[in-house]
């Protein structure tokens, strides 16, 4: 066969199996989105709130807060009974407060506010994702607590990486893996990576329900190194949000 044809044919095989992974890709996703209620439904969530509790390793109960509005704020207030942390993010700046500084609020570094804008999107970087600038990849299967569960890397346009676990069953996210930084899936449930580009956080997301607007949510969320499991008691979608919770206080 002559060299010219074998490169063709070579080609051809190769875009061919490129096209075939995305077209898994989108299925994947596409099936996720929903069995969260669709497309449509997510990409309508113009705010979240959701208040949950955990225990920690030492008996402390930690209660916690998360607002959002759909790519102009995140807030998340963390009392831990012994002390507080606060973080606000806008889609121009950051701020973090705890007791080591005194509970005042201070500004983030430029990278890290860079880092967290994904984390404004209320629907999460999964959903959609080609229109939001970000990359896709199916990884086969990987077997995760006996269950063969779907891999999918998630490259943000911010250059951090979400590796997704899905059930085929449900296509739920039951695993989700972190690198640069952020912090977890849609209403900010999973952990917090820091400014290290190479730390790695893992979030595993059970008890999915649906809130009274239709709108599907994992109830149970467990961040590694975080001790218990957080169970979200209250999460509401699209209620007004107070002005005030855009000003660094």
């Amino acid at each position: 066969m002559p060299k010219w044809m074998t490169a063709i044919i070579a080609c051809y095989l190769t875009l061919n199996l490129f096209a075939a992974q995305a077209q898994s890709v989108d299925d994947v996703v596409s099936k996720y989105e929903d069995a969260l209620g669709g497309r449509e439904k997510l990409n309508n969530i113009q705010s979240v709130y959701m208040e949950g509790v955990s225990v920690a390793q030492n008996g402390n109960e930690i209660t916690s807060k998360m607002t959002k509005v759909n790519k102009k704020l995140m807030r998340t207030e963390i009392n831990f009974g012994m002390g507080s942390f606060a973080m606000l993010v806008t889609d121009k700046a950051g701020w973090m407060k705890n007791p080591r500084n005194g509970g005042n609020f201070e500004p983030m570094g430029a990278e890290r506010v860079t880092a967290l804008q994904p984390e404004l999107d209320c629907a999460g970087p999964l959903v959609n994702y080609a229109a939001k600038g970000h990359i896709a990849e199916l990884l086969g299967k990987e077997n995760v607590d006996g269950t063969e569960l779907f891999k999918i890397r998630l490259t943000l346009n911010t250059g951090s990486v979400i590796t997704y676990y899905i059930d085929p069953a449900t296509y739920y996210v039951r695993r989700e893996v972190r690198k640069g930084g952020g912090m977890g899936r849609r209403g900010g449930q999973g952990g917090q990576g820091g400014n290290n580009a190479e730390a790695e956080v893992v979030t595993e997301f059970a008890d999915y329900q649906k809130t009274t607007d239709g709108f599907v949510f994992p109830f149970s969320v467990k961040r590694s190194g975080m001790g218990g499991s957080t169970t979200y008691e209250k999460i509401e979608v699209n209620h007004p949000v107070d002005p005030s919770l855009f000003e660094p206080k």
